[in-house]
C-alpha cells in the first residue's frame, strides 16, 4: 500500500515535470519571432550578424548623415561614439526623427547596411532609449540631458 502512494507520488512528478518542459519548448518556440535583441553599433561592427536575423540597433543619428533618396527611402547612419553603421528606411520618419538624437531601428544587417523595417525615435527632448543610454555610456560619449 505505501509503495503504490509512493510510485502513484513519482508518476505525478514526473508528469508535471514533463508537463513543464513542454509548455516551456512551446512558448519559446512561440516567441522566436517576437524576441528581437539589441546590438549598438560597436558590436554590429565587431560581430556582424547574420542577414537573416533580426534585431534592434540603437544609437545616434549621425550629424549630417540623413540622405532622402527616390519615394520614400531614407539613408542615414547611426553612431553610439565608437562606430558607425549605415541604415537604410522605406516608410514615413516619426516626427520626432533628427539628427543627434536617439533612435531604435528594427530590422537585419545586410551586406554592411541595416535595412530598417521599423524606426522608433525619442518622444520628448530628454528621452532616450535605456539601451541606447547604457551602448553610450559604454563608449563613454553619454552626456546628461540633465546637466
Amino acid at each position: 500500500m505505501k509503495s503504490l502512494k509512493k510510485q502513484r507520488r513519482i508518476q505525478v512528478i514526473a508528469v508535471a515535470v514533463v508537463a513543464l518542459t513542454l509548455s516551456t519548448a512551446l512558448i519559446g518556440y512561440a516567441m522566436r519571432d517576437g524576441i528581437n535583441f539589441f546590438r549598438a553599433p560597436s558590436q554590429i561592427v565587431a560581430e556582424p550578424p547574420g542577414p537573416s536575423e533580426v534585431f534592434r540597433i540603437g544609437g545616434l543619428v549621425e550629424e549630417g548623415s540623413i540622405v532622402r533618396g527616390q519615394g520614400e527611402t531614407i539613408r542615414f547612419s547611426v553612431t553610439d561614439g565608437g562606430a558607425v553603421v549605415p541604415v537604410t528606411y522605406t516608410g514615413v520618419l516619426p516626427d520626432l526623427f533628427e539628427e543627434n538624437q536617439g533612435m531604435v531601428g528594427t530590422g537585419r544587417y545586410i551586406d554592411g547596411v541595416f535595412e530598417a523595417h521599423e524606426i522608433l525615435a525619442k518622444h520628448d527632448e530628454t528621452y532616450m532609449p535605456a539601451e541606447v543610454v547604457d551602448a553610450l555610456k559604454e563608449q563613454g560619449v553619454y552626456k546628461d540631458p540633465n546637466g
